[in-house]
């Protein structure tokens, strides 16, 4: 996909399950926050992936 794609999308899904996260914590949703969480770590593990096709030319 390429170094730019995989760090946007891994940007939208950190920033997606932080709000997953404030809501569960807000509204005491358990299983809400754990999917926030979740969903960031997804979104941390993109923009890593981002980083590595980037240094490595894209030829990963």
């Amino acid at each position: 996909m390429g170094e730019f794609t995989e760090k946007v999308k891994g940007n939208a899904n950190e920033a997606a399950g932080n709000v997953k996260q404030a809501v569960g914590e807000a509204t005491n949703n358990k299983s809400l926050d754990a999917k926030g969480k979740a969903q960031e770590r997804k979104g941390e593990a993109q923009q890593l992936k981002g980083e590595v096709e980037g240094k490595m030319g894209n030829d990963i």
